[in-house]
């Protein structure tokens, strides 16, 4: 058998709603912008699917926009920056995945100054970071909910308030949340106080690539325009298809998570790893059923092989992990990494192992011995 421990890096599809996605491609065929009565039907299925998506996140449908996916949800309201007529500073952690710091690099080529929030050596942004950080004119934060490499749950509702009350009678900087790796598997309340936008991909749970959603609190001023759809936010023919299946994503989530146990899956997985001589968590301070951190994402070293050869090598037993973000697994810098502190040897050797809702004990007991086994063999 094989063992899939990469869902950090895309979820395996559910079967249902692609099949259902695909009826409604073949069905529901017309732009909804057109007038006559099948271009209505598909406005109809589209406004539908954005109201059932709304009630899954608890916010008002007229505040979702749909979206190519996670790394369009991020840079929409990063692009919106160029709008403004004076250029400011731009606050971005040192854990965001590559589409908010590659989108962010264009953005300092063109006037704007970058700062970085560092992480502590665990790897969460505090909010006494956030305000080191900030200044009078930065114009844009952003802090991740969950990290993909090391699955550190952010206080992003912590930081929220805290930008709130050190903006207080001033302009408060936008203030973005990539939740990408924390919708369905954690409390985050998408339409907390303080929070601008909110960054969300059907690929991550379980539904088809290229399709996601943006939530924003208040419009903003789109730098991206075209037909008008979307509200103007994002201009294109909409996927119909695609809203109906990251809505029916959503409606499943609760149903599926009641199924697993995430916690204890996760909690097993690392005992079992950092009982293996050579094998530590990352950060060290990771206990088996850590709170601080989502179950879902792990990240582990072991003393003697590299990242990308142990990859390749359990791949080859059948078990199938990755080095960290699937976006940038082809660079040699772990950023991330980086911005704890890790030993380099440590970082050249990590690997992450992320499971999903219906990741059992006998996938967790094909990757301890597939990580026992190379580690004694390589």
């Amino acid at each position: 058998m094989t063992a899939y421990f990469d869902w950090a890096a895309t979820a395996p599809a559910d079967g249902e709603i692609l099949e259902e996605s695909l009826r409604i491609s073949l069905s529901c065929y017309a732009n909804p912008s057109s007038v006559h009565a099948e271009g209505k039907k598909a406005a109809e299925l589209l406004a539908s699917a954005r109201s059932r998506a709304a009630r899954c996140l608890r916010v008002p449908p007229e505040t979702l926009y749909f979206t190519s996916g996670g790394t369009e949800s991020d840079h929409l309201p990063l692009l919106a920056l160029l709008e403004r007529p004076v250029r400011g500073t731009i606050a971005i952690s040192a854990i965001e995945h590559p589409a908010i710091v590659e989108q962010a690099k264009s953005l300092d080529r063109l006037g704007w100054k970058i700062l970085t929030i560092p992480t502590d050596r665990n790897g969460f942004v505090t909010e006494e970071a956030v305000l080191a950080t900030v200044r009078e004119d930065t114009a844009y934060v952003a802090v991740m909910a969950v990290n993909n490499e090391t699955g550190a749950i952010q206080p992003v509702e912590k930081i929220a308030d805290t930008l709130r009350r050190r903006f207080e009678g001033k302009k408060k900087p936008h203030f973005h949340v990539d939740a990408v790796q924390a919708i369905g598997k954690t409390t985050l309340c998408v339409s907390h106080p303080g929070i601008d936008s909110v960054a969300i991909s059907a690929h991550k749970i379980r539904g088809p690539r290229g399709i996601g959603l943006l939530y924003l609190a208040h419009k903003i001023e789109p730098f991206i325009r075209g037909g008008g759809q979307e509200s103007g936010i994002r201009p294109g023919t909409e996927n119909v298809a695609g809203a109906e299946a990251i809505a029916r994503c959503l409606e499943a989530i609760d149903r599926d998570r009641e199924r697993g146990n995430a916690r204890e899956t996760m909690a097993n997985i690392i005992g079992e790893l950092t009982a293996i001589p050579g094998v530590s968590a990352i950060p060290s301070s990771r206990g088996a059923d850590d709170e601080r951190f989502s179950p879902y994402v792990a990240q582990f070293t072991n003393s003697s092989i590299p990242g990308e050869v142990f990859v390749r090598a359990l791949s080859d037993r059948g078990v199938y992990i990755s080095t960290g973000s699937a976006c940038s697994s082809k660079k040699k810098t772990r950023p991330v990494l980086d911005s704890m502190r890790i030993a380099p040897d440590a970082q050249r050797n990590a690997f992450r192992v992320s499971i999903g809702f219906h990741t059992d004990g006998e996938e967790v007991h094909s990757l301890v011995n597939a990580v026992r086994s190379t580690l004694e063999t390589l």
